[in-house]
């Protein structure tokens, strides 16, 4: 098995998972068994099984391949509505998905833990951790939500933050080799920081403008390192030291047919370092995206 696809982790937002809208002619249910399937085959190693839709999770649970191949994750409920409900969402969550117990629970959002229930709601995970219904409790973070801290006071197992080949603050200043070594698993997501590498000139409207020219410079680069952006944006994250696993999200069969290829491939020989905006208005998808 290949170290690269080992390391490759799975995320299921981005499934066909809307009965309304099937892909390629396809049904939902077939698509999502197809991306499941090719994930098994290649070895990847974990899923992470957040989505938004309300049958998500059976969906993907009366999919997974027997005996499931997967790391599974799963996400922590609405948190405004009391660790009692997070505990009952997250049992819910494990029958759905068909399993009696999964790696790894995560914190959706960081800040949950700074709130009123915070205390409470990171009590009842490792109470769910200690139960052995999931041998880990994590957090997803932001740049913004100072991962180190959350790390000295809550000591949790998993960190899940983003970095990319154009988002590299977590990188430059150490923080994802802090984390490393402080024992704690770091895995990757964002790492196409919404799509951005790819995003036509065109579109690069708005809040983008600034970055245009350097997004403009950065795929010369990788041309010119006889690269591509899909293989390069992996060849990064892949290659990162502090990662155990990079997370990435796929809407059909053939786009993760791609994402293994190019994980199979070589790194390209670009350099990294030239490549890293440091334009806030293009690091904040959320000030773009829906532009």
């Amino acid at each position: 098995m290949s170290t690269a696809l080992s390391k490759l982790g799975l995320g299921a937002a981005q499934f066909p998972l809307d009965a309304r809208a099937p892909t390629r002619g396809r049904s939902p249910e077939a698509e999502v068994g197809e991306i499941l399937a090719i994930a098994a085959r290649s070895g990847v190693g974990v899923l992470d099984t957040t989505t938004a839709a309300p049958n998500g999770e059976q969906m993907i649970g009366d999919r997974l391949p027997p005996p499931c191949p997967f790391r599974i994750m799963v996400k922590t409920g609405r948190v405004d509505r009391g660790p009692e409900h997070v505990e009952a969402e997250a049992r819910a969550s494990l029958r759905r998905l068909g399993l009696q117990r999964a790696d790894a629970i995560i914190v959706q959002i960081a800040s949950d833990l700074m709130g009123p229930h915070g205390q409470e709601l990171w009590t009842r995970l490792l109470s769910l951790r200690d139960e052995g219904l999931f041998a880990r409790v994590g957090v997803s973070v932001y740049a913004s939500d100072d991962p180190l801290g959350v790390v000295r006071r809550f000591k949790p197992d998993i960190i899940q933050a983003p970095a990319s080949l154009l988002d590299q603050r977590l990188i430059v200043d150490g923080t994802l080799n802090r984390l490393a070594e402080m024992g704690v698993e770091v895995q990757l997501r964002s790492i196409f920081l919404q799509g951005l590498l790819f995003l036509p000139p065109d579109r690069m409207t708005g809040p983008l403008k600034v970055a245009a020219a350097r997004l403009s410079r950065v795929r010369r680069m990788i041309a010119e390192g006889r690269s591509d952006p899909l293989q390069a944006a992996l060849g990064f994250a892949l290659s990162r030291p502090e990662a155990t696993a990079v997370i990435v999200g796929v809407s059909t069969a053939p786009e993760l047919q791609a994402v293994v290829a190019a994980a199979m491939s070589p790194p390209p020989d670009l350099d990294w370092d030239d490549m890293a905006l440091d334009d806030p208005a293009a690091l904040d998808a959320g000030r773009w995206a829906a532009a």
